[in-house]
This record gives C-alpha cells, sequence and structure tokens, in this order.
C-alpha cells in the first residue's frame, strides 16, 4: 500500500479499500476505518456522531440517556444514614434476638463473639423535604435533595465479604471474570461521542478501604473494547496518552495509518476481533488526545460551581472533584460514568469515622444532582449512590461509644437513585425494627436493581445476552425484575 490510500488522490484506490473493508464492518473497528478513508474527519473541529451498540432499536422508550454510578466501597451504614430505627437505640446494650437473626450466617470476624450486642446511631434523625425523607445529620447537603432522591431501603445481595460483594454490585455475579454494568451498556447501546469512551471510569485518590481493581470495570468475556476507560488525577488523565516529546499529531496520525493498514493486513488473513479491538482503541486514543484534556480541565468552572460541590472539588483526585468531572463527561455524552469512593468500612471506631466518610461523600453527592437539575440534565441523567451491602446492627467488638464498629451485612442495604425517570421524594421498602431484615416483600435485589437500571435506559435486562461457552449471559445472570414500584 502506498500513500496514495491515505491523502484521497486515487479514487478507485479508495473504492477498492472500501469494498475491502466492508468485510470487516462489524465492532468498532469500522469506525477506525472511516478515519483512514477520509483523514479530514481526525482533524480537530470535527462534528461527533453516535457509535451504535448491538441493539437494533430499544426495547422500551428509555427514561435515561446515561448514568452517573457513585459507589461508596466499602459498605455504608444504613441505620446511621438513612434508615431511621428508635427501637435500635431503645434496646441498646440488649442481646441480638434469636427470633431476628434466625440461622443467617455472620463473617468470621464477629460470628465467634460471646456476645452480640445490639448499637443504636450515634447520630440524630429527622425528616427533610416536602417528602418528609428520613435522614441523618450527617447528610445536611444531602437533606436539601431529599424530594429529589428515591431512597431505597430493602436492598439485599448473598455477598457477605468485600470481594464477592463489590463484583457483584459491578457485574451481577460474585465470581470475577463478569462484564461489569458499564461495559454491558456500551456493548448494547453504544456511545453518543466517538470522541470519548462510552465508558468512564473514576477513583478517589483517598487511601485505605478495600482494593479496587480494574476488573471491576473491565469487559469480562465481551470484546476488550467495551472496557472501562479510567480517568486519573493528575496531568496524564490517561497514561500513554499523550505523544512522545517532538511528536506533533500530524506525525503521530500518519504513524498510526501505516500502522493501521498492517492490522488490517493481518485481519484480512487471520479474523482476529482482538485486531478490530485494537484498531478501535488506537483511534479512540488520538480522538482522547484532543477530547480528554478538554473535559478534564474545569479552570473555566466559576465559583458558583464550588460553592455547589465544595472547596474539595478543586483538589484533583477527591470525590468531589471527580463528582464535578462526572458532570462535565455527562454533558459531552459519555453514557456511563462509574465513581469509587473507597473508606467506608468501619468495624471499629465507626462514629468518628463515619462523620469523615460522611463529609467526603455529602456535599459533592448532592451538589452533583442539584447541578444536573439546574443545568436540565437531571431528567434525562440517573444518578445511583450506593455500596455492596449494609452494616449489622449488633456491635463489632467492644460496645463502647467511641471504638465500636459495625460488621457486614447483606440481609439488607440503602441505595438511593436521582433523576432518569425514578420517583423523586420516594422512599421504597421497609426493613424490621433492628434494620436486620427486609420485611413486607419489598426486598431489591442486586439483580432487580440492575434490572430497573437497564429498563431506565429502555433495555429489556433479559434481552441483552452475550453467548460465551455455549450459553447466553447477561448482567442480571437467571433472575431478576424491573422494580416498578420506584418509576415515575
Amino acid at each position: 500500500m502506498n500513500h496514495k490510500y491515505c491523502n484521497g488522490r486515487n479514487a478507485s484506490a479508495l473504492t477498492s479499500r472500501r469494498k475491502f473493508l466492508a468485510g470487516f464492518g462489524q465492532g468498532l473497528g469500522s469506525i477506525a476505518l472511516a478515519t483512514l478513508l477520509n483523514p479530514a474527519a481526525g482533524a480537530e473541529g470535527r462534528v461527533s456522531k453516535a457509535v451504535p451498540g448491538v441493539l437494533d432499536k430499544l426495547h422500551f422508550a428509555p427514561k435515561a440517556k446515561r448514568i452517573i454510578y457513585l459507589f461508596q466501597s466499602g459498605a455504608p451504614s444504613q441505620m446511621d444514614l438513612y434508615d431511621y430505627k428508635p427501637r435500635l437505640n431503645k434496646d441498646h446494650g440488649k442481646e441480638l434476638p434469636d427470633s431476628v437473626r434466625g440461622d443467617q450466617r455472620l463473617t468470621g470476624m464477629s460470628g465467634f463473639q460471646s456476645s452480640l450486642p445490639l448499637v443504636g446511631s450515634p447520630f440524630k434523625f429527622a425528616q427533610h423535604g416536602q417528602s418528609g425523607t428520613w435522614l441523618s445529620e450527617l447528610l445536611p447537603h444531602t437533606a436539601k435533595i431529599a424530594d429529589d432522591i428515591c431512597v431505597v431501603k430493602s436492598c439485599y445481595t448473598e455477598a457477605i465479604n468485600h470481594g464477592p460483594g463489590v463484583i457483584m454490585m459491578q457485574t451481577g455475579s460474585q465470581f470475577p471474570g463478569r462484564p461489569s454494568m458499564g461495559a454491558w451498556m456500551h456493548y448494547g447501546l453504544g456511545s453518543e461521542n466517538e470522541d470519548l469512551p462510552a465508558f468512564v471510569v473514576m477513583v478517589s485518590t483517598k487511601r485505605g478501604g478495600q482494593p479496587l481493581r480494574s476488573s471491576l470495570w473491565g469487559s469480562g468475556f465481551l470484546p476488550g473494547k467495551y472496557d472501562g476507560v479510567e480517568l486519573r488525577a493528575d496531568k496524564d488523565a490517561v497514561l500513554y496518552l499523550n505523544s512522545p516529546q517532538g511528536i506533533d499529531r500530524s506525525s503521530r496520525r500518519k504513524a498510526l495509518d501505516r500502522l493501521q493498514e498492517l492490522h488490517h493486513m493481518e485481519l484480512a488473513a487471520t479474523s482476529d476481533p482482538a485486531l478490530e479491538t485494537r484498531i478501535a482503541q488506537y483511534e479512540m486514543a488520538y480522538r482522547m488526545q484532543m477530547s480528554i484534556p478538554e473535559v478534564t480541565d474545569v479552570s473555566d468552572e466559576p465559583e458558583s460551581t464550588y460553592e455547589l460541590y465544595g472547596e474539595d472539588a478543586r483538589t484533583p483526585g477527591t470525590f468531589a472533584a471527580n463528582c464535578l468531572r462526572a458532570r462535565r463527561l455527562a454533558e459531552k455524552g459519555v453514557r456511563f460514568i462509574q465513581l469509587y469512593q473507597p473508606g467506608w468500612d468501619h468495624h471499629s471506631g465507626l462514629t468518628g469515622q463515619m462523620k469523615s466518610s460522611a463529609k467526603d461523600a455529602d456535599q459533592a453527592s448532592a451538589g452533583l444532582v442539584m447541578d444536573l437539575k439546574q443545568r436540565g440534565m437531571l431528567d434525562d441523567t440517573l444518578v445511583i449512590w450506593g455500596g455492596e451491602f449494609g452494616r449489622t446492627s449488633y456491635c463489632q467488638g467492644k460496645l463502647d461509644p467511641v471504638s465500636f464498629g459495625r460488621d457486614h451485612h447483606p440481609r439488607c442495604f440503602t441505595t438511593w437513585m436521582a433523576g432518569g425517570g425514578v420517583k423523586a421524594g420516594h422512599t421504597h421498602g421497609e426493613t424490621d425494627e433492628y434494620s436486620y431484615n427486609v420485611i413486607n416483600d419489598s426486598g431489591v435485589h442486586v439483580h432487580d436493581l440492575h434490572a430497573t437500571i437497564l429498563h431506565q435506559m429502555g433495555v429489556d435486562h433479559e434481552r441483552l445476552t452475550f453467548k460465551y461457552q455455549g450459553r447466553h449471559f447477561r448482567l442480571t445472570d437467571v433472575h431478576g425484575h424491573v422494580v416498578k414500584d420506584i418509576l415515575a
């Protein structure tokens, strides 16, 4: 091949090339090829266009165009934030009744305690907004959006430890290797902006807590092009994205064109789908050299923005700064934005640690919702806030007002959502007087939560599948139903 294929001076060569590429038009590889056929398409100022997913059409009319998932890693204590239990405070120090626990298993961290004394929340609760939503004093900013959020108090899972629990919330399975929710969204729905990844991940730089591995936002057995792209806090927001010193964009474009030609020769010989992924990733990286600096540069944000998100939003890598970035990404059409905020694993010293964790998350989360609302984006953006499971109503360790902690608890936990067609100012589900068990058939399993999220994006969770090793897999595995009670 010579340079005529890339400079547009040979029409017949271009026609022949188009025929060649038509045989390999599946997936995002075809997007990369468009740039090779038309070098002008790689120039700055190009109008972005949607990149379709595998679904020919949506199964339902979508209520949301995009998702921002504020994942609180470590499992926030529901009875200290959202699930007000005066009976638990009244019975503080008493033994957890056998009738409440039943035969449910405990973790090895508290399962061998000689006593399981109940411990009430050390924090005050009050009702907020016209909805009368109960919230802890730790959440003064969330209280301002009480009428915008839908609080689901009856979530539950089978996972009892962090590793399986986090994997379950991200992929629908306790076992590693399945595609993440964001990867499923990208696979099914494609992208609204070909200059940015459809699935972006940000992990707060706050240290401590459980490890957060890239497999949590991986594509599993889906093609690798559906992996989430992690944005870092430093000047190199995406590793290895920038060209080496002395290499300008023109030189970079020429090098990529020659490399792509070699990849296509190999693709013609082998039909290896991994090559399509590689083609797409090289081309996306080239476009991101312009789009990522623009979307991550917050220098044009007014002071009013920092009044919403808090002063921490000025510090790259904080949860607040990532929430601000999430809004900017949403404005650019990124379909699935996943934030990870560690630091909620309070096995001891809960009183002090809860204050710190809530302070980090409260204003930034509320500020994001308010910012989206004032920009007219909340209606079609689904914001999700929650962890992998809940915490125990009994004390782990010594029952002391300063040093006490709470163990893992999968039987019930709280998640809230806002926008995207869910009921605003609504509380769904109920737990018993000790926030130990879900009651009144109001439980929302992780698969139910995932099914509902997909539904709001216009997708039937039973019909978005991928055949792997002889079986059709889906995000919700083999069960799950849409929680219609929380939909507007």
